[in-house]
């Protein structure tokens, strides 16, 4: 692999290859490179890129150095030179009375050659012109003979499309172009229609011909003998970019009509004599060469149910509830507008709220729990049931005792289910608390200690103000 730069002359010009020498250039650069005929100014058209050795045709001539300041004015005197010898030339040919075409002037970099491009129907003797140019110029001076394709290409224009020449923009080599081109691809054979600026065939032509080649290969011949789903005809014209062909039919001359390619039948190809014995199949067997044709509706009719399909048969293979609610949230994203920016934030908001209400859940449970194990003392029936054999009330699997006790406790009377007290454990906490002598209930005008909570008549904590001194005062009579 070689590391090669591509740069040109002029900017028409062709592209030539070149070895950087470890250069780093860049398209648009300015450059100072070795040629054939001595140093020359070019532009670069692409940078730094390798190429297979195999590929490039002869050794490759250097770049020199990236052109500077000094070199770009050299550059413009140079231009200026070219403008002042075309000037000169025109009044040498016509002093001469030389039947050629001045078409440009080139000036070489370190002015030792200018080279004359002319063009002319003959040959043209020279001589002469070439002594006067020489003594005004005091330089070597070159004329060369040029086609009228090149001379478009170097004055450059706009064609009949209204776009730059191709030879000027893009095209580096001429390509052959015949009318046999225009023939296959059934243009008018008038010359100013197929012919460019430069008077010779259009290069376009040249575009689309192995396109029509490949389309001809299927497509009838004219004047052939075909059948078709309305019955026997000949072919009048073919269009062969649609693949349509227009028929003229032996039972209707008067009326041409148009089929596809596909629904007609050779019976003979090009011009010649109908063939003999010849008998035209039933109108039955002629309409099954009629290609059916869809409606728009049908045919988005159809659409729509091919996607469905695809689209039921994508989800029962890769679908899931998890997976539909992960690809929903993706598709929520991809909404545009405030309704959509407005939906999520209002789904997020849902979502907090939600967390928030499981969290109060959570803490709630937990508080109840603590509140179970730890609130309450044991009552006496508690203490029976705890005194009862295992084998009467066996505890739940996977329950925690608490979780029983806070079950009896708030289950009272509910019937027997996990925690409740069985009939047999009522029965002794009631012998118990009749064996056990019932202790009078302390008065609460008396009270343990003086002043205390227990001191207050029942009257105070209904909401009456004390009097003075700190005595409670009675309600008012009435």
């Amino acid at each position: 692999m070689a590391e090669i730069i591509s740069v040109r002359f002029r900017s028409e010009g062709k592209q030539y290859y070149f070895d950087p020498q470890g250069l780093e250039c860049h398209p648009g650069d300015g450059l100072i490179v070795e040629t054939a005929s001595g140093i020359e100014y070019a532009n670069c058209v692409r940078g730094n890129f390798t190429l297979a050795e195999a590929e490039l045709a002869a050794p490759l001539r250097p770049v020199l150095r990236h052109a500077t300041k000094e070199d770009m004015q050299v550059v413009e005197r140079n231009r200026e030179k070219e403008k002042y010898a075309f000037k000169i030339c025109q009044e040498k040919i016509l002093e001469h009375n030389l039947e050629m075409k001045l078409v440009n002037v080139e000036c070489s970099f370190e002015g030792t050659k200018i080279l004359f491009f002319f063009t002319s129907e003959g040959r043209v003797d020279f001589r002469g012109l070439v002594k006067s140019l020489a003594a005004i110029f005091h330089t070597r001076i070159e004329l060369r003979q040029i086609g009228i394709r090149d001379e478009a290409k170097m004055l450059g224009g706009l064609g009949i499309c209204g776009r730059p020449f191709c030879c000027a923009s893009f095209l580096r080599d001429f390509q052959p172009v015949s009318i046999k081109m225009a023939k296959t691809q059934n243009l008018s054979l008038n010359p100013t229609k197929i012919s460019g600026t430069c008077g010779r065939l259009m290069c376009c032509l040249k575009y689309e011909q192995e396109a029509y080649e490949d389309l001809m290969k299927d497509a009838p011949r004219m004047d052939s003998f075909v059948e078709t789903p309305d019955g026997a005809g000949t072919i009048i014209s073919v269009n062969t970019l649609r693949e349509k062909v227009r028929v003229r039919l032996d039972d209707e001359p008067d009326s041409l009509k148009t089929y596809h390619n596909s629904e007609i039948r050779v019976i003979r190809s090009g011009k010649g004599k109908r063939p003999e014995g010849y008998v035209e199949p039933p109108k039955e067997e002629l309409a099954k060469l009629r290609k059916v044709t869809e409606s728009p509706e049908d045919q988005y009719r159809r659409e729509q149910a091919a996607l469905a399909a695809a689209l039921d048969d994508f989800l029962a293979e890769h679908g899931s509830r998890q997976h539909q609610e992960s690809h929903g949230s993706h598709s929520s994203r991809r909404r545009r507008g405030d309704k959509g920016k407005k939906a999520e934030q209002a789904e997020k908001a849902l979502e907090a709220a939600v967390e928030r209400e499981k969290e109060k859940q959570e803490a709630k449970e937990k508080s109840r729990r603590r509140r179970g194990g730890h609130g309450k003392k044991e009552t006496p029936e508690t203490e029976a049931g705890k005194q009862q054999p295992e084998t009467q009330n066996p505890p739940v699997e996977g329950k925690k005792e608490g979780t029983s006790r806070r079950r009896h406790r708030g289950g009272r009377g509910r019937g027997h289910g996990a925690g409740a007290p069985n009939p047999e454990q009522i029965q002794q906490t009631a012998q118990e608390k009749a064996k056990k002598p019932q202790q009078p209930k302390a008065d609460h005008a008396e009270g343990k200690n003086e002043g205390g909570k227990n001191n207050r008549p029942r009257w105070h904590k209904r909401g009456h103000r004390r009097g003075g001194g700190g005595k409670p005062t009675p309600p008012a009579e009435g």
